[in-house]
């Protein structure tokens, strides 16, 4: 079953609305797929899942769902931000394009970037019997040899420094698929952080001063956040950031890069950033697929008004309570997150607020998943008195719960005046 978001759009704009060509997208991202070959009930999976807080089974519906879904719909493009696999497994890059392929070969072009598991993963498993094993992964060759006709092969251009690169998606319209990955610096697992490489900036913003000059609307699509989608996410959750983000955001606002696709958090969130010199862009940032609340989103760009509709699937055949078990689930995750955290080395809080501390953070977490959080005046009481005991002057009622615009059912006014 999938449900929508408010299901009544908001509008949200920085500029008058244009005319211009129609376009149907899709963007999913963090599918996190595991294939069936690899995964085999026994104890090894069954760890597996109870520290990711994942059932493998549970996913391969939730995806097959979506793409039915898809099928109905039948976009012009569907948009795939990275984070592929569930740890960069060969065979997982394999199957998964096996199933991607019909929605292409019924007329949906696909797009896809990678994300910090799909490439280079020292340490890609399957998980068989009581022991996980070793297997093999992908190199950044192979990536976009295995997705050439999903975005590599028919490029406008490619970035000689990553896995970035531009394609044509409309007579006025080019996609800016950014790789803000780590992969050359992975020795024993993966790197959660992200950058853009400065060769990679320099071809990026050549490419949005060219579309500027032909009148061409870009959209960008990246793993990583762009922006902040929550107070302090910089100083709690870096990893979720490119590196140096807010010079970023202002060099590609400035460019004329509006709005950028991201995903990284399994958060559903919208945000806008101004940068110094007055230009806006907006972070649409999609939850995954792999876990609560299994959101994806169903956009029309029509000039510059761009819609956006989020939808949420909460059963499947296999569990018609996925959304309540699943929700539990993360939150579960959340918990133990929370309290490891708080044990790291010279983190400053009392052990008396320590259990208020990840009770906050839980909830905090599970609203902000969802999208469009809402106050809670317990919360914000809760917020006020941990910022005291930080030792800044806050009082309750001033933290912001969600930064603007709207996060699932939205329509937004991109461009320039």
């Amino acid at each position: 079953m999938v449900s929508c978001g408010n299901c009544v759009a908001q509008t949200y704009t920085d500029s008058n609305n244009g005319i211009g060509e129609a376009l149907k997208f899709t963007v999913i991202t963090d599918i996190h797929y595991l294939s069936p070959r690899l995964a085999e009930a026994g104890k090894a999976l069954s760890n597996f899942e109870e520290a990711s807080g994942r059932k493998t089974h549970e996913l391969h519906e939730v995806l097959h769902q979506v793409l039915a879904d898809l099928g109905k719909e039948a976009p012009h493009l569907l948009l795939v931000s990275g984070d592929l696999t569930n740890h960069g497994e060969r065979q997982s890059h394999l199957d998964l394009i096996e199933l991607l392929r019909p929605i292409q070969k019924a007329g949906t072009r696909i797009f896809v970037i990678p994300g910090n598991h799909d490439v280079n993963i020292p340490d890609a498993r399957a998980y068989k019997g009581d022991t996980s094993s070793r297997v093999e992964g992908i190199t950044p060759g192979e990536f976009a040899q295995f997705y050439g006709e999903f975005g590599y092969d028919h490029a406008l251009r490619r970035d000689s420094a990553s896995l970035s690169y531009l394609a044509e998606i409309g007579e006025k319209t080019w996609l800016l698929a950014i790789d803000s990955n780590r992969y050359q610096e992975y020795q024993t697992t993966s790197v959660s952080a992200g950058r853009i490489l400065p060769e990679t900036l320099a071809w990026a913003l050549q490419i949005l001063r060219e579309a500027k000059e032909k009148g061409i609307t870009v959209l960008g699509m990246m793993h990583h956040g762009l922006v902040e989608h929550m107070p302090n996410q910089e100083a709690f959750f870096p990893d979720y950031l490119v590196d140096d983000w807010k010079g970023l955001a202002g060099s590609l606002a400035d460019a004329g890069l509006d709005v950028i696709f991201t995903g990284h958090f399994h958060a559903n969130d919208i945000t806008l950033f101004t940068s110094a010199a007055g230009n806006k862009i907006y972070d649409v940032e999609t939850a995954s697929l792999a876990q609560y609340p299994f959101a994806y989103r169903i956009m029309h760009l029509q000039g510059k008004k761009l819609s956006i509709d989020t939808r949420f699937v909460t059963s499947i055949p296999g569990n018609l309570n996925l959304e309540g078990e699943s929700r539990s689930r993360l939150e579960a995750l959340t918990r133990r997150a929370a309290k490891h955290r708080l044990k790291i080395p010279g983190f400053p809080v009392l052990e008396e607020v320590s259990k208020s501390l990840i009770d906050m953070i839980v909830q905090l977490n599970l609203m902000h998943v969802r999208g469009d959080e809402t106050d809670n005046p317990r919360l914000q009481e809760s917020i006020a008195l941990f910022e005291a005991m930080m030792g800044a002057e806050a009082e309750t009622g001033s933290f912001t719960f969600d930064f603007p615009p709207a996060d699932n059912d939205v329509i937004l006014t991109i461009g320039e005046d």
